[in-house]
């Protein structure tokens, strides 16, 4: 016998913040899976175990849904740049868990960093300006470290922490692939190697007088 969809099992009672939580990792499920265009509010809330109206409750229609999980995946990103230069006063170990942040990013939370970085919602200005966030503040913490220890203008820093960051991320979605056969530390450390050994070509310079 053919089960009605009133039938179908259902998730039980969960508080507010729970099931949010919960709606949003089915959705990273079904976008990551599917592309925004592609994937329904309906297979969401079926795969929820929660009928519409509960999804809609918590988001008034996909665009939302969407936008929240890039949101919190750009801002776990970001976060996790400014730990990694606060982690310590040496540079090249800033520039080592740095570039660890972006594997582990990479490896760790794979849905959401490819939620932010293979979108296929870029052309929605909401969308894009967060994808452009991502890049845009973490380049702009790490230049931050930059003018402090180089001495070398805010737009010189903005474009190498720039180029730093593209080296992290760009890298990090590489190695994923598993052609390079390089286990995860390897990784870190080839690509911490080449960076320290660009940015470490720019000392502070010492003041007129200094011995």
């Amino acid at each position: 016998m053919t089960q009605t969809p009133e039938a179908r099992p259902r998730a039980g009672r969960l508080p507010r913040t729970a099931r949010r939580a919960q709606l949003l990792d089915v959705a990273l499920d079904v976008f990551v899976e599917q592309g925004y265009h592609a994937a329904s509010m309906d297979e969401i809330a079926e795969r929820a175990g929660v009928s519409k109206p509960v999804l809609y409750q918590h988001f008034p229609g996909k665009l939302d849904l969407y936008t929240a999980l890039v949101s919190s995946a750009v801002d776990t990103v970001i976060e996790g740049v400014r730990s990694a230069l606060a982690s310590t006063q040496d540079n090249s170990e800033r520039v080592q868990a740095t570039m660890r942040l972006w594997y582990d990013c990479v490896a760790d939370q794979e849905k959401a960093f490819r939620l932010v970085f293979e979108s296929d919602l870029t052309s929605d200005p909401e969308v894009s300006g967060l994808v452009d966030r991502v890049t845009s503040e973490s380049a702009a913490a790490i230049a931050e470290v930059i003018v402090e220890d180089t001495g070398l203008s805010r737009g010189a820093a903005e474009l190498l922490a720039a180029g730093l960051v593209g080296m992290g991320h760009v890298g990090a979605r590489a190695w994923l692939s598993g052609a390079s056969g390089l286990t995860r530390d390897d990784a870190v450390t080839l690509a911490s190697t080449l960076a320290w050994r660009g940015i470490g070509g720019f000392p502070k310079p010492t003041n007129e007088g200094d011995e």
